[in-house]
């Protein structure tokens, strides 16, 4: 295996990871840097991976929430945003790129199919961990091949490796492999550049009414897939009860949680499913808020509503109980 380079004198100690997450709260990375490129986040990773040294790779910080205590390890700021597209409809493109740049130049391309992305914050990478979707549509049904670093080697793999399901994969376990997501490839049809860019508008459109102005993490849970509860909701309607869909914020505002805040956190006004930082809340108040949330809805419905967000650090010394302490 060929030696790895890399001056550990780059790596700072102690940055707050506020800054790097887009509902801005988080503590300290033990150790941090920022990639600039596909090769340098591969040759850091090679060099945590033969160190021993634990990777936490991120991209916009999106769909994640960094406990108070911060980090463990490594923790890299992921840039490489190159993107090249062949005649053929070949994509390969880097994992720290913006998903929604990534439509916009596939789109101007001639190719169709990543349409859902607008208005998706974070990086191509973070959609790939959540297999990131809209509309029917994942991501990692265009995916041909994935180039990783894991165990010090750098590789292309197939996609099957990363265990894909709706807004899952290999790496939302509670144990994910070591492995850092450097470049894919991906297959995209042809299509009509107004046609796509019509389709994509009528999403924004509709996001830009649901979403709120605040720090978020975008959609906080995912969607309920049960036949029986959608058959049960007499004013949901009817295209999601056809499809057995019953939509979390749907939910959690049926549960009265619309708008309820709690020590800077802050359920949407707009649209229930996005849990906000509305006043400096900590990382814990907000997970806090999202617990008392999911009992909520568990005890009216009898359904656990899972997170889309990652908790991610140290959170060993969490009691989840779903319920708000006395203030």
């Amino acid at each position: 295996m060929q030696e790895i380079q890399i001056d550990p004198s780059r790596f700072e100690r102690g940055r707050s990871l506020a800054l790097f997450t887009t509902l801005k709260a988080g503590g300290p990375a033990e150790l941090f840097c920022e990639c600039a490129t596909a090769d340098d986040l591969a040759a850091v990773a090679q060099y945590a991976q033969t160190q021993d040294l634990r990777l936490t790779i991120l991209g916009w910080g999106s769909n994640i929430l960094p406990s108070d205590t911060g980090i463990s390890g490594l923790v890299v700021v992921n840039g490489g945003s190159d993107i090249v597209i062949e005649p053929d409809g070949v994509v390969t493109a880097d994992s720290g790129c913006s998903f929604q740049e990534l439509f916009l130049k596939t789109v101007q391309a001639g190719l169709k199919g990543l349409e859902f992305a607008v208005g998706i914050p974070g990086s191509l990478g973070g959609a790939l961990v959540s297999n990131a979707g809209a509309y029917r549509s994942n991501v990692s049904e265009f995916l041909t091949e994935i180039e990783v670093v894991e165990n010090g080697v750098r590789e292309w793999r197939t996609p099957a490796f990363m265990g894909f399901h709706y807004r899952d994969s290999v790496l939302r376990s509670e144990t994910p492999p070591q492995i850092a997501l450097i470049r894919v490839r991906l297959k995209l049809p042809r299509g009509d550049a107004k046609a796509s860019y019509d389709e994509a508008r009528d999403y924004q459109r509709q996001r830009i009414g649901k979403q709120p102005p605040s720090a978020s993490a975008g959609s906080f849970f995912k969607n309920i897939y049960d036949q029986k509860l959608a058959d049960s909701l007499d004013n949901l309607p009817e295209r999601l009860k056809s499809a057995g869909v019953v939509p979390a914020g749907y939910l959690i505002e049926k549960v009265g949680l619309k708008g309820f805040r709690y020590e800077g956190a802050m359920l949407g006004a707009r649209h229930a499913n996005f849990l906000l930082n509305v006043g400096g809340a900590k990382a814990s108040s907000l997970r806090r808020l999202a617990e008392y949330a999911k009992r909520r809805v568990e005890e009216t419905y009898g359904v656990r509503l899972e997170e889309e967000v990652l908790y991610i650090g140290d959170w060993l010394n969490w009691v989840s109980t779903g319920e708000l302490p006395a203030s």
